[in-house]
């Protein structure tokens, strides 16, 4: 964890807020799985944006610069100026940004490499409100993709990939790897049962849902943004949660605890290298 010049008050928020970077204008931070970005009723603590309050303390004004979906880890960018959100979000509207993440598949996937250009739009048939699909009056949406690995446990064949979005649609990369014929392990929506997504929010998810999902999160992490600004080339980076790096090593694991691994900024790094996937 590199300096941060203005630190919260309250105790125990450094092991909920695990801090890639932090200089006068931008804070990165590897986001948890099962954590909201925007706040909602429970209190400040229950949402990204609100341990960066915590954080920063009174009078802070902090900006999401990009957003993760709730069950998605990893590089969460936040401006803590206004003129530093406003130029930020510019290199986003503009595809300036290179985004990378890491994501594990049910099956082989074929082709070493491959994209996907598929419109995406909302699922008007779907139970579940917030869940799109592939169909033809969509917004253009493209994914870009190449295998890291392909391996076998005793549950089947599975897929590590490097994936790269280069629109950014909602749920754009589960829902393309899902069109492709290999869904994110772990997804609730797009991996086969949406119910297991209802059970989820309404709190009734049985242990026989959570058997099939196989994990306690989907794997997919947001492994490395990188962009120039000021100037400047910027790069953030982090390795994913345990329970992810022990699914890939054959580990059978419910945990979702932070694995100890490592966290880039720019060109340094802190604590080990990442192992080899």
């Amino acid at each position: 964890m590199t300096g941060a010049p203005g630190r919260g008050t309250v105790p125990a928020l450094d092991a909920l807020l695990q801090i890639i970077h932090e200089d006068p204008d931008l804070l990165a931070i590897n986001k948890p799985a099962d954590l909201v970005c925007h706040p909602g009723k429970d209190g400040e603590l229950s949402s990204l944006i609100g341990r960066v309050r915590l954080h920063l303390g009174p009078g802070a004004r902090p900006h999401l610069v990009n957003r993760l979906d709730r069950e998605t880890s990893g590089v969460v960018l936040v401006a803590k100026t206004d003129d530093a959100a406003r130029e930020l979000r510019r290199l986003w509207e503009a595809r300036r940004v290179d985004k990378e993440y890491l994501g594990i598949v049910h099956g082989h996937v074929r082709d070493d490499r491959g994209t996907v250009e598929a419109p995406l739009g909302r699922d008007e048939s779907s139970r579940v409100a917030i869940r799109d699909m592939v169909r033809p009056d969509g917004s253009a949406s493209r994914t870009d993709y190449e295998v890291v690995r392909r391996f076998e446990r005793d549950e089947g064949p599975f897929t590590l990939l490097r994936v790269k979005p280069r629109t950014g649609r909602k749920h754009q990369i589960r829902i393309h790897l899902a069109h492709l014929g290999h869904a994110i392990v772990g997804d609730k929506i797009y991996g086969g049962d949406e119910d297991a997504y209802l059970a989820l929010v309404e709190r009734r998810l049985t242990e026989s849902q959570r058997a099939r999902l196989l994990l306690p999160h989907q794997a997919l992490h947001a492994n490395r943004l990188s962009f120039a600004w000021r100037g400047h080339p910027r790069e953030f980076a982090c390795e994913p949660e345990a329970w992810f790096s022990e699914f890939l090593a054959g580990i059978r694991s419910a945990a979702s605890a932070p694995a100890p691994g490592w966290c880039r900024s720019g060109s340094r790094a802190s604590r080990t290298p990442p192992r080899p996937p």
